[in-house]
């Protein structure tokens, strides 16, 4: 069983988010001394004409007097109309509040950068680096404020996942409960880690369906955990119980496709196939390129009588499934290209000639 669907939604959490940086692969233990990248890069930028205070400004941010140029620098990029004047104050900016100790700082130059530099790659590099270290600071903080909090052990847990080190992450979910047993969120990623693992044996997915149902009597909101359900229940070749779970998934949560494509599926395999062609028309008009969900429709029409429109799926089923594969062959061959070693003749030296 895949849990890609849930994973794309457990994505947007904040902790999460946190993680997918470079500066938080590893557990907040080995966090505490880590450096922040702008300390080792530092910023330059090409001189040019500027009015006198922007000028001020960055003469003394570029000359390293942040402190001096900080208030100069907020002030500027409010009155410049010039683009490329402002470009330059925001990731001065920005570097002076990341490297002279009030990284919160560079919030306000970030977000004039992304407002008016929204494609710009300086802006999209130096606002990567300093959200990362952001990040960083304030899972340190974290870390230091309140060591023993569930708080530190979800980080650590997400960490842990990220690296694939599924039960080592089970260990700090299942702390967590032990600290905060109503804790909402945690039932749900202990069980996600259960069956995360490469080789899930009978008994974690038997331990994850446990926790995906006490999920749901803390949260009985929580769409995702009635998926997984639905999911699991499919899985066992029990119909009756997927269906009923992939409808809840559906209703709480309108705009999840992938439970609209559970529930056709599941009823497609109860020959429900009237019942079916309802959620898959659902989650083709949210998937149009997917070539399952062409498939399990053309399968519902088809037993619902309707030959011509079982037809129209099949056919774009097939497209789709090239257009597909088109797109995975592309991917291949440029990761093939990046990876292979320089083909290109050797030149011989005076020697060999």
């Amino acid at each position: 069983m895949t849990l890609s669907a849930y994973n794309r939604r457990m994505r947007g959490s904040f902790h999460l988010r946190i993680l997918l940086s470079l500066s938080l692969s590893l557990p907040l233990s080995f966090l505490i001394g880590a450096t922040p990248s702008w300390a080792q890069t530092p910023t330059k930028h090409p001189s040019g004409p500027a009015p006198a205070d922007a000028q001020r400004a960055l003469s003394l941010a570029e000359g390293g007097r942040c402190s001096e140029a900080l208030p100069l620098l907020k002030k500027a990029i409010r009155q410049v109309t010039d683009k490329e004047l402002k470009k330059r104050i925001g990731l001065d900016g920005v570097h002076c509040a990341m490297t002279h100790n009030v990284p919160y700082e560079s919030l306000d130059f970030l977000a004039v950068l992304n407002r008016d530099f929204p494609r710009d790659p300086d802006v999209l590099y130096a606002a990567t680096h300093a959200y990362s270290d952001l990040s960083l600071k304030t899972a340190q903080d974290l870390a230091h404020e309140a060591p023993f909090s569930f708080q530190v052990h979800q980080l650590n847990a997400e960490a842990l996942e990220l690296q694939g080190k599924w039960d080592e992450a089970a260990v700090e979910y299942r702390r967590i409960l032990e600290i905060s047993p109503m804790q909402q969120g945690i039932h749900a990623r202990l069980g996600r880690a259960l069956l995360s693992k490469p080789h899930a044996s009978p008994a974690d997915v038997e331990q994850a369906k446990k926790n995906f149902q006490e999920e749901l009597e803390i949260d009985p909101g929580n769409a995702v955990a009635e998926f997984v359900l639905g999911q699991l229940a499919a899985d066992a070749n029990d119909a009756a119980t997927a269906v009923h779970h992939f409808t809840r998934a559906a209703k709480l949560d309108t705009g999840f496709a992938e439970a609209y494509l559970g529930l056709g599926t599941a009823l497609n395999s109860t020959k429900q196939f009237a019942e079916a062609i309802p959620p898959l028309e659902t989650y083709e008009k949210m998937a149009p390129d997917s070539p399952t969900g062409h498939y399990q429709l053309a399968v519902a029409y088809a037993g619902a009588g309707r030959r011509e429109d079982s037809n129209r799926e099949a056919a774009l089923q097939r497209q789709s499934s090239e257009a597909l594969e088109a797109v995975k062959r592309k991917a291949a061959i440029a990761q093939e290209k990046q990876t292979s070693p320089d083909t290109a003749p050797e030149q011989k030296s005076p020697e060999q000639k």
